[in-house]
């Protein structure tokens, strides 16, 4: 591992559902489901289900740019997403569930801007872009219970991954 590790901050619908992929590719450090983007500081799940706290589930990605580039991780982004839907993901309905790329800096904003544009310049979808690039905010981690999700709870996790499929499949 370089010594120098950066960051990066996804939201696509439920943070169960955002780990697993980035969680299992080279030059990963760690990824930590929590809540951004809101107006209340240290934010409970329940709070945020309230939609009253202007969070967005969210994941933060800790990770070696030596081995993965944070292009390459937009480019993972993009793969877990709709990003015609601005007001939640798959099953996963609210703005809470809303995809975002929070960037922390001006090179993340210009690497995630192009690739957004590739995207809706790419012709794979028939519907406009939506996904969102916002500044980063502060990051708050969620409760123990919902992290690693994907492990702890495999069986409800598939049933999760199955929804996200089934509702891909009819509206994609």
């Amino acid at each position: 591992m370089s010594e120098k590790i950066d960051t990066a901050i996804f939201a696509g619908g439920c943070f169960w559902c955002m780990v697993k992929p980035f969680d299992e590719y080279p030059g990963i450090i760690r990824v930590v489901s929590g809540y951004t983007g809101g107006h209340v500081s240290n934010p409970t799940y329940e709070q945020v289900c309230s939609h009253t706290t202007g969070h967005t589930e969210a994941v933060e990605i800790t990770f070696d740019p030596a081995v993965v580039s944070y292009e390459k991780l937009v480019e993972i982004y993009w793969q877990q997403t709709d990003p015609t839907d601005a007001m939640g993901q798959f099953q996963d309905r609210g703005d809470s569930y809303r995809p975002v790329i929070f960037t922390k800096n001006d090179e993340q904003k210009e690497i995630a801007q192009a690739s957004r544009l590739k995207l809706m310049q790419s012709g794979k979808y028939n519907k406009p872009i939506v996904t969102s690039i916002e500044d980063a905010k502060p990051f708050y981690k969620a409760e123990e219970y919902h992290q690693d999700f994907y492990k702890k709870n495999p069986e409800r996790f598939a049933m999760e991954e199955i929804g996200r499929m089934e509702y891909k499949s009819h509206f994609s």
